[in-house]
């Protein structure tokens, strides 16, 4: 017997980013090429871009692990690509002023931050496993159209979070969740 679908386990690729600010962009053209790949079955995609609010609010739908794609500057090369697992809680920023909670300007941890509370306020759990597929942008200025770095990175992300949703993939029946890798 199959399981209710909100028991299943369930996986969010969300990309974020703003079109309008070149490579920040990058998550969302990652994801837009992702629409063409076959995924599992448990495995939903979104196009997020600024909306930092709504994808907290869809969260509360329950997903067991999220994979974030976004520009993240950590110092690389234009175009390096990054696998990130955030501790939980750890450096999170709590929306505490209005600015936080503009959904213009909300940063992943800001989301992840905001999703707390809403967890804390609703009795909704949050991801169990959170993970971000980041690439170094050469450029954040306004402009629409990726660099040439961060867009021959896009396949690779592609291929990279292909792989990691195949790891996050729901044991075979008989196996608990738990005892597999």
């Amino acid at each position: 017997m199959n399981a209710p679908a909100q028991d299943r386990p369930r996986t969010l690729v969300a990309g974020v980013g703003n079109i309008f600010l070149g490579d920040d962009g990058f998550g969302v053209e990652t994801v837009r090429a992702l629409a063409g790949q076959p995924l599992p079955a448990h495995v939903e995609f979104a196009d997020i871009g600024i909306r930092g609010v709504h994808l907290a609010y869809q969260l509360l739908d329950g997903y067991d692990a999220l994979v974030l794609v976004d520009a993240t500057a950590r110092g690389g090369e234009p175009g390096t690509l990054y696998l990130i697992e955030p501790e939980p809680g750890g450096g999170a920023v709590a929306p505490t002023d209005a600015v936080a909670l503009d959904g213009h300007r909300m940063s992943p941890d800001a989301v992840l931050a905001l999703l707390d509370t809403l967890c804390a306020g609703t009795g909704a759990a949050a991801p169990g496993r959170v993970l971000v597929v980041g690439c170094e942008p050469a450029c954040v200025e306004e402009g629409i159209g990726l660099s040439p770095q961060v867009a021959a990175a896009v396949p690779g992300a592609v291929r990279m979070i292909t792989d990691l949703v195949h790891q996050t993939a729901p044991a075979p029946t008989g196996l608990t969740r738990g005892a597999h890798p």
